[in-house]
Order: structure tokens, then sequence, then C-alpha cells
């Protein structure tokens, strides 16, 4: 059986609940790993009123096109992607945001692999 690294024994400490542990710093690029063909995601906060979420995408790997009731902000970590809002595609390098517009389709493709963080703020919407 492999031996848990520190940085690894960290993270399972910080994440309790299914949340990063509260009180507690992280650097936000480590909080989730790259997996080989595979679109991976990590609840930083998930709370009624909305959630954060860091994800990774493997190069090669989509996030079918989806809509969400909500704006969602997107935030590029580590890497750079494409992001398609209702047939308009976006490139996206390391730092930049974008806000995704309640109701719009939308998908992501790695064109290489990167990381990014997604806010959803449900208050102020109703379901339609």
């Amino acid at each position: 059986m492999k031996r848990k690294t520190k940085k690894e024994k960290v993270m399972i400490e910080q994440i309790k609940n299914g949340e990063i542990e509260k009180e507690t710093t992280h650097i936000i690029v480590e909080i989730i790993e790259y997996i080989p063909n595979a679109v991976v995601s990590r609840t930083i906060i998930k709370k009624n009123s909305g959630n954060i979420t860091a994800m990774s995408f493997d190069e090669g790997e989509e996030l079918g096109e989806k809509t969400v009731p909500f704006d969602t902000y997107i935030q590029i970590i580590h890497g750079s992607a494409q992001l398609t809002i209702k047939n308009k595609v976006h490139y996206l390098k390391l730092g930049e945001g974008i806000v995704i517009p309640a109701h719009q389709s939308h998908c992501f493709n790695a064109n290489v692999k990167f990381k990014m963080i997604s806010t959803i703020i449900k208050s102020g919407y109703e379901e339609s």
C-alpha cells in the first residue's frame, strides 16, 4: 500500500463533510489534482444559497452542454479553457473569469488541461 505524502495528508485533513475545513489555509490550485482522461470536481463550499467548486479537466476532456438556472462565475486557476456559451466560443487564460448567465446553454472543452473555480449564487432567482 502506497504511503500518503504530507501534501495528501493535509488535503484529507482539510476536507470535512464534503467541504474544505473552515479556518484552514490552502493553495487553491493544489486542492484538486489532474486525473488522466477525466474531469474531476471537489466541493469547497456547498450551501442551499449556492456553492463553490474546484474542477480539473485533463487534456481532451469536455463537460457536455448544460443549462443552469443561476448565474455562474468561472475563474481559470491553471492552464486555459475553451468555454462555449449559447454557441459563442470564449478562450479563457490563467486568472481570467467570466459570468455564464442564468438559463444559457454552455459547455467546456479542454484543448489543454486546466483547473477552474465555479461559483453559483442561487439567491435572487426562481426556477423557470
